[in-house]
């Protein structure tokens, strides 16, 4: 579940990304200068669209997210780059939490 978590914000992240590029995209083809990034709907310094523009579900499994990849906030502290952050946050969390708590279960029912 904690992985599905992850993921999800990630997925959503992405589909974001793409989204506010493509408008871009067809921004500059349609008007043939390069359109402005301010206003509601600009992206924050964290690279994402503002609150206004997420939804609640949205809102939610990102904060589930912050919460399960603080931990690794001193590893990923030094990495620039909203992408190549949030790729290190979720590899690291399936790292762990996948692998890492599948480990210990295995072992822990071997045990018992």
């Amino acid at each position: 579940m904690i992985c599905l978590i992850v993921i999800a914000s990630f997925v959503v992240f992405a589909v974001d990304q793409t989204k506010t590029a493509s408008t871009h995209q067809q921004e500059q083809l349609a008007g043939g200068a390069p359109a402005t990034t301010t206003g509601p709907s600009a992206p924050n310094a964290a690279g994402g669209k503002g609150p206004a523009h997420e939804g609640g579900v949205h809102k939610v499994i990102d904060e589930a997210s912050g919460k399960l990849t603080s931990p690794f906030s001193g590893i990923v502290s030094g990495i620039s780059g909203e992408w190549a952050l949030r790729v290190t946050r979720l590899l690291i969390a399936l790292l762990v939490y996948g692998f890492g708590l599948a480990f210990l279960a295995r072992t822990l029912g071997v045990r018992a």
